[in-house]
């Protein structure tokens, strides 16, 4: 008679603790691990992990599957990545609490902040809730192929308690901030992870208008921070630009101060000071050594767009010719673009044209910091591989180089943050810095312009395996995916391997590990379209003991589940 329900045989473990892999058996019985080392006991089901790299799943604590969660059981692309738990709800946007009356203001929040069709969001949401505890009890009655967890956003705080004036950004009274701080509290204790805010002027509704929690005094944020911290639990997220380092990380120091809970912050290197992040990392540093729990969120690789036909961006969007062909189809669009009538018309347009699109800005006229997206793409390319340089290597010009790319249906990427010297030193940088967590894929948000919830393939694959300069230890990158940023947020019944644990595993061919080029798949609600992106080499990921993906493909299992407040 078998002794446990899942063995996983031979795999080089790597557990998540920072420890070299070393050959050994996971035995799990129900959602828990009991066994790792050399198991006599046979399992119902067995794995044979030869070869293979068998680590914690991964836990992504930036994600925005808010409004995926609600209508979908599959947080893809997250979970074709080894992940095994998102934390959604980051950046203050969210759908609860939702008056009725508030409702399309968050649908245009989110749609703008984060780049989510709102037409699906309007036919996909089912708004059968008022409250975050409420909104709390409808995740939890859905099953999922990962775990998922929640904080409050504080859009859709100032939203509730102050109506169109939070949208204006005026001061919040002290008895609206109380409500705020109240309601805050309550959804913690309800199961909220956290709460969420975002103080960045990137961070805009559909409409242009800044996010509600954009520019706010300490007031306001530290009277909720307070009230999160009584009760006992919970994690504070933020966004910033840090305009002013030294003043704004103040703030920050205060927020953690005052709730005394953990709180993480997103870093990149800024494209307007490259020396910013490191002038926030000394911050962070003295925060950490005077005994605050602040963490940094960092990215794998570039921040950037993907252009193309089929995305919410391309280079000629803005060209005074293109309003004949924007109702067309992409294929549509293509084929017109191919004729040499057309051609000649847009690019002739294209070098008088002066106009600058909202979305994007300069970035999609930026071709020196634009590549052509391959398959597999290439997240660190050579600056002289941009449409620039080919363009010049060739002496033709970059439009006509982005244009016949774009026409052929292809997808060019524009980098923006983390490659400023033309490679990821920066990033490295941050990524092996003491006080930083992986983060900031965005999982489920940006769906026509980014698609980096493969942020994790991106650490396995790229900078433990492939790059053409210093590289990370594979120990370090799972440590960092899995026990750290399990940690940032209060999970720590999970993100290693040992007994006792969340049986929350991954099985990976290092050597077949490979991202796919993104692709659009028109699955949201209401038919809108999304970018998707899959990779190879993960022959197997347990969630609770249950296999969800054998190579690449669903199984029927759906064991995630909503996580309430941290464990």
């Amino acid at each position: 008679m078998a002794e446990y329900d899942l063995v996983v045989r031979a795999g080089s473990v790597v557990d998540g603790n920072g420890g070299p892999p070393r050959t050994a058996d996971v035995a799990v019985n129900g959602d828990r691990i009991v066994e790792v080392g050399r198991v006599a006991g046979t399992g119902r089901r067995e794995i044979a992990a030869d070869g293979a790299v068998v680590a914690p799943g991964f836990v992504d604590i930036h994600t925005h599957y808010d409004g995926q969660a609600t209508w979908e059981s599959r947080l893809q692309p997250s979970s074709w990545h080894g992940v095994t738990t998102v934390v959604a709800g980051n950046c203050g946007v969210g759908f609860a609490p939702a008056r009725p009356e508030h409702r399309d203001r968050l649908i245009d929040l989110m749609e703008g902040v984060e780049d989510i069709p709102g037409i699906a969001l309007h036919e996909g949401l089912p708004w059968t809730w008022l409250g975050f505890p409420e909104y709390l009890d409808v995740l939890e009655s859905r099953h999922y192929d990962v775990d998922l967890a929640v904080p409050v956003p504080h859009a859709a705080l100032r939203v509730h308690a102050m109506g169109e004036r939070a949208a204006a950004h005026e001061e919040a009274t002290p008895a609206e901030v109380a409500l705020m701080a109240t309601l805050a509290a309550e959804a913690v204790r309800a199961g909220a992870l956290g709460f969420s805010t975002s103080r960045t002027l990137n961070h805009k509704s559909i409409d242009g208008e800044l996010i509600p929690s954009y520019g706010l005094g300490a007031a306001e944020l530290v009277a909720i921070g307070r009230a999160v911290g009584e009760t006992g639990t919970g994690v504070l997220q933020l966004v910033s630009d840090f305009p002013d380092p030294e003043r704004e990380f103040a703030l920050v120091r205060e927020l953690a101060q005052a709730a005394g809970r953990p709180l993480s912050f997103s870093l990149t290197q800024f494209p307007l000071d490259p020396e910013r992040h490191r002038t926030l990392l000394r911050l962070l540093d003295r925060a950490v050594a005077d005994g605050l729990e602040i963490r940094a969120q960092v990215a794998a690789r570039p921040v950037g767009l993907i252009l193309g036909l089929e995305n919410t961006l391309n280079p000629f969007m803005t060209n005074p010719v293109w309003p004949r062909l924007a109702d067309l189809t992409p294929p549509e669009q293509a084929a017109r673009m191919r004729e040499p009538g057309m051609r000649a018309e847009i690019l002739e347009a294209q070098t008088r044209e002066k106009d600058r699109s909202r979305l994007g800005g300069n970035l999609i006229h930026k071709f020196d910091l634009m590549y052509e997206l391959e398959d597999p793409p290439n997240y660190e390319p050579p600056v002289s591989t941009s449409i620039a340089g080919r363009a010049a290597a060739r002496g033709r010009d970059p439009v006509e180089l982005a244009y016949d790319i774009v026409a052929g249906g292809g997808m060019l990427y524009v980098v923006s943050a983390n490659y400023l010297d033309g490679n990821l030193d920066a990033v490295r940088e941050m990524l092996v810095h003491p006080n930083t967590v992986p983060g900031l894929s965005d999982g489920g948000a940006h769906v026509g312009t980014i698609c980096d919830g493969s942020f994790p393939t991106t650490l396995l694959a790229h900078w433990v395996r492939d790059r053409d300069g210093e590289r990370i230890p594979l120990e370090y990158i799972v440590r960092q995916q899995a026990r750290d940023t399990a940690r940032a947020v209060g999970l720590t019944d999970r993100g290693v391997l040992e007994p006792g644990l969340r049986a929350d595993l991954t099985v990976i061919d290092m050597a077949a590990l490979r991202l796919r080029r993104p692709e659009m798949r028109a699955d949201l609600p209401a038919g809108r379209r999304r970018l998707l992106q899959r990779a190879d080499g993960y022959v197997h990921t347990v969630v609770a003991g249950q296999e969800t993906y054998r190579d690449g493909v669903e199984t029927d299992a759906l064991p995630g589940r909503l996580l309430r407040g941290a464990r």
